[in-house]
Order: structure tokens, then C-alpha cells, then sequence
């Protein structure tokens, strides 16, 4: 799926606000980072964190109140 279509997809879980889905994006793939498990299936083995964060949060796997519990 396209990059594009995944961002509309995710924007619409957050009320179309950019700065929230940078914020949750930018979280998420520091974690994926430092070792978490995806909570999607990878296109590809060489996907992006950043990609597959925002594949989360459009499949509703990851939401602001993912980090907030865990805080």
C-alpha cells in the first residue's frame, strides 16, 4: 500500500492532526528501534521504523493512549 494512502489512513485515527501523528510516529519507531516487536506483518524485511509505525497507528495497533499507559 502506498505511503500516501497509509498517512491519510492514520491522520483519520487522530483527528487530522499532523503534529500528533509526527509525535506518535516519531515515538513508536524509537521503539521499534530499541528493540520492540512489530504489532503488524512487514511488507518487507528492510521496512523502516518509521514506516512501520505509521502502518500501526493507520491499523489502529498504536494510539496516543498506547503511551500514555505505559507512562
Amino acid at each position: 500500500m502506498r505511503t500516501e494512502k497509509i498517512t491519510a489512513r492514520a491522520l483519520e485515527h487522530l483527528d487530522n492532526d499532523r503534529y500528533k501523528l509526527a509525535l506518535l510516529v516519531a515515538k513508536r519507531a524509537e521503539q521499534l528501534a530499541n528493540g520492540a516487536e512489530p504489532l503488524v506483518k512487514q511488507e518487507e524485511k528492510s521496512s523502516k521504523f518509521t514506516d512501520i509505525a505509521l502502518l500501526e497507528i493507520a491499523e489502529k495497533k498504536v494510539s496516543i493512549d498506547f503511551f500514555i499507559d505505559k507512562e
